[in-house]
């Protein structure tokens, strides 16, 4: 019943404000109009992008929409009034990203996104509040930030100081920890004793404190004090903390899962709701009252889990009364722990698996529909993905068709690998595939090099994702310019280019005076080195180096004529120094580097003559097509994150490479785990196919290996998986001696013995006759070879369609294992094609410890050398 009320006695009180009812006819009206940025996303989307209140993370898969969740999250907030721009806090990891989140809010919203002042990158919005309160951090509000070659001079500078070697502690070196104690959120104070005695026998923790002072004289800060210094402001300051977490309404993260420890506590730090004080300890948080160094790691003091729940109350520092921990505000975490693989740079994973405890009554909301990849590329990448134990689980799926299986193809060695993939990109090229779609992911960069010579080879163009070429790397070229000069005495660029590298006391000055001497007489630049070094224009030290340099060229001019180029190149980069300028360099890519050094050394051995082979350098380096070249794309596995092709191929899937020996051994399990996660993010790449390869035989550290199929390809589901033959030649013949596998059970297929490596073996055995007799195992009889394991009559040239035992040769097995006995004894005369001649000094099953003559002493597989 409605009352009605005289107009005479209506009060003349304000009306409240009217909010539609919930379940309303107002409510429900106004839903069903809804803003056209939610049209298109689905329940998942939509539920990530309307829960607005308290903490949300979004568990996003690969190709599940993530971006397109981050900006409609954001549309939403200002078309319902929740915030204006400036209220919004929105940090990614790249301005790429950041650049492409703007872009999409100003197709939604218009001119409404030049008023976000706050989104941007970490590292960008770190910098802006420094500079606003630059005089708390001892600087001026115009400080320069340092780049890495400046940090790096900076630091030589107090080295030098402190008159500490900088050969035998680097520069580089020193920078590279402090970035990583930087990165933890830890100040000079805060470094722990064992970890500061790494450094200059004790003295890293002195060094960081003397570089941030000197930082703070020259009013500059480096990219980890942008952050830093943040959060050093905000515990010192709290009034200044309670302004920006009054400013910030809303917080949004992309990438979570690839935060460090100094991003974790910075958000910490501004997703508390506004409260009188600061919180006295967050996880990640070094306890200060506690002596470093005692009893656990770094590691685990860093992680060590907030101490107070939710329902708990902290104390007041000042007063000691308890006082209930503030609410959380508005924060969305967007990320994906199944693609958390920058462990090596600091990312921790854990900060995303344990968002629900650090945000007491967080919301998960988990996006599993994937928009980029088919059926069985999915089911691939999650059945691998589900053997991880850290992860908080999630399972993708498609409502597309199933499309082609993911195929796995053994190859005979590496370079036929490469042959392989080659022709089945001219395949799909054929069939109308643009290159652009097509990716090729390496585990590790030195892989990339049989790519591109093969790619020369046919003409496919192709374009190296992540940094350069492999013939444009810094080492490589320096390298290359010794042997140009040997092959070319008149080549002056080669020679400018490394006559001081590595350094031998001869600067610009003696380089400007090579230059005018040469000019003058009309002579090229080394021939005016010979006649300088005659002279008494340069100082004697100098002079002695350049001569020096002058007789090593004409001595190893002169052994190119009874020197094989392999072997020059290797003498070439030990007698000058450059082998061990990079062995002593202590840098995070000297170990890189140094094996790019021995793959270019490899990469000689398929040419006649140092001539051919610096001719086909020149060939490749002439190819420089446009960023808009149709090309095929190379990278390492995680230069691909982000990134997706309707092809992608995945070389290299075997044990010591992916998963990578060196992380298993540093890592352990959380190794194998991040190694795991990698191998999801190279799957799920992929829209349309996914290849998978691997080789039994594979150059590493100079040295052929046998290698075993990566333990990854058990864990794939043969359901959707699918054997195929390489189509570089003959393919990988069976288990080899590693055991059953369950994608042993394959039909035959035929053999042409066409491959580099069957070609390799049979000219060694030719030439090996009359040494090791016409049935040793020095070379391969292919009259004689049966490749079935159990058969009264072999199969000559063809694989056995049944189930087969290990790839046999004249009744041996071609990758012994170590407990085969070896035929040759202590002090045996052998020879190597690579390394001369020598004896045996060790024997161990197959493998020989050899004094070569000239290499020195060397590891090799017996199957490699024959008598002399």
């Amino acid at each position: 019943m409605i009352r009605m009320t005289e107009p005479s006695k209506i009060t003349s009180q304000s009306v409240p404000d009217h909010q539609p009812a919930a379940g309303g006819i107002a409510a429900r009206a106004r839903a069903s109009v809804g803003p056209k940025y939610l049209s298109g996303l689905n329940p998942e989307q939509r539920e990530a992008v309307e829960t607005l209140d308290g903490p949300v993370l979004v568990l996003a898969g690969a190709g599940t929409g993530k971006t397109r969740v981050l900006t409609t999250r954001i549309a939403h907030i200002l078309s319902q009034g929740r915030a204006r721009p400036g209220e919004i806090l929105s940090v990614t990891f790249t301005n790429k990203a950041a650049r492409e989140m703007k872009h999409r809010l100003g197709q939604m919203l218009g001119h409404a996104v030049e008023g976000m002042p706050w989104l941007g990158t970490f590292h960008s919005i770190g910098g802006r509040i420094l500079r606003t309160h630059a005089e708390l951090a001892q600087l001026k509000s115009n400080f320069t930030v340092l780049d890495v070659d400046d940090q790096v001079r900076l630091l030589k500078q107090l080295l030098q100081a402190e008159n500490i070697d900088d050969k035998r502690w680097p520069a580089r070196m020193l920078a590279g920890l402090i970035d990583g104690w930087k990165n933890r959120g830890l100040m000079p104070s805060q470094v722990p004793s064992g970890e500061a005695a790494m450094f200059a026998n004790g003295k890293g923790g002195k060094l960081y404190t003397s570089y941030q002072e000197r930082l703070k004289i020259l009013n500059a800060a480096d990219f980890g004090d942008l952050l830093l210094e943040n959060i050093r402001i905000f515990r010192e300051h709290p009034d200044i903390l309670r302004q920006y977490q009054q400013r910030f309404k809303f917080i949004l993260v992309d990438e979570y899962q690839d935060t460090n420890v100094a991003q974790y506590l910075w958000l910490r730090l501004l997703s508390q709701a506004p409260s009188s004080f600061t919180s006295p300890r967050l996880r990640g948080e070094v306890d200060l009252r506690s002596k470093s160094g005692e009893g656990d790691s770094p590691q685990t003091e860093l992680l060590d889990p907030d101490p107070l729940s939710a329902s708990e109350t902290r104390r007041d520092p000042a007063s000691g009364a308890r006082e209930p921990k503030g609410p959380t505000k508005n924060i969305c975490c967007v990320g994906d722990d199944d693609q958390s693989i920058y462990g090596w740079r600091g990312a921790e994973v854990d900060n995303i698996l344990r968002f629900d405890h650090d945000f007491p009554g967080a919301k998960v909301i988990r996006l599993e529909r994937n928009y980029r990849s088919t059926g069985h590329i999915l089911a691939a990448a999650s059945h691998l993905i589900a053997h991880n134990e850290g992860r908080l689980g999630k399972t993708l799926r498609t409502e597309d068709q199933d499309g082609e299986k993911v195929t796995v193809t053994g190859s005979w060695d590496s370079e036929e690998e490469a042959r392989g993939i080659g022709e089945e990109i001219e395949q799909l090229q054929r069939q109308g595939e643009k290159l652009n779609e097509i990716a090729i992911l390496v585990r590790a960069s030195y892989q990339m090099r049989e790519f591109e010579d093969r790619f020369v080879t046919l003409g496919l163009p192709y374009r190296v994702i992540g940094g350069p070429r492999f013939y444009e790397r810094a080492e490589i070229r320096d390298a290359l310019a010794y042997l140009r000069v040997i092959n070319s005495p008149a080549d002056d660029l080669a020679f400018e280019r490394i006559v001081n590298t590595p350094k031998r006391g001869l600067g610009d000055a003696t380089v400007q005076m090579l230059h005018d001497h040469a000019r003058k007489r009309r002579i090229p630049l080394f021939e005016a080195a010979r006649a300088v070094v005659e002279t008494d224009e340069l100082k004697p030290k100098a002079r002695g180096s350049l001569r020096d340099l002058v007789a090593q060229f004409d001595r190893w001019r002169a052994q190119r004529e009874v020197t094989a180029h392999t072997d020059l190149a290797q003498i070439v980069l030990d007698e000058s120094g450059y082998t061990e300028m990079w062995q002593k360099d202590r840098s995070a890519d000297a170990a890189g580097r140094l094996e790019n050094l021995k793959e270019l050394v490899r990469s000689m051995e398929e040419f006649e003559n140092l001539q051919g082979f610096l001719e086909h350098i020149a060939l490749v380096m002439d190819r420089d097509g446009g960023s808009e070249e149709d090309a095929v794309s190379l990278m390492t596995l995680h230069s691909a994150k982000g990134l997706e092709f309707d092809n992608v191929f995945l070389p290299g899937w075997e044990e010591g490479l992916f998963p990578s020996q060196r992380t298993l051994d540093e890592q352990g399990r959380a190794g194998l785990e991040e190694e795991r996660r990698l191998g999801h993010v190279g799957l799920t790449r992929a829209r349309r196919r996914a290849k998978i390869y691997f080789a039994t035989n594979r150059r590493i550290h100079g040295t052929w290996s046998t290698t075993i199929p990566s333990r990854f390809l058990d864990e794939l589901p043969a359901a959707n998986v699918e054997i195929t033959e390489s189509k570089g030649g003959s393919a990988w013949g069976g288990t080899g001696g590693y055991g059953a596998s369950r994608f042993d059970d394959m039909e035959a297929f035929g053999s042409s013995y066409s491959t580099p490596g069957w070609q390799r073996a049979q000219a060694n055995r030719n030439r090996g006759q009359g040494g090791r007799g016409g049935g040793s195992r020095g070379g391969f009889e292919e009259e004689a070879s049966s490749f079935s394991s159990s058969s009264s009559s072999p199969d000559f040239g063809s694989f056995s369609s049944r189930r087969r035992g290990p790839l046999t040769i004249e009744g041996e097995l071609v990758a012994k294992s170590t407990g085969t006995t070896s035929e040759f004894s202590l002090s045996d005369r052998v020879f190597h094609q690579k390394f001369g001649y020598g004896h045996v000094t060790k024997i161990d099953g197959n493998k020989l410890t050899i004094a070569f003559d000239k290499a020195g002493e060397k590891k090799v597989v017996d199957s490699f050398v024959q008598r002399a």
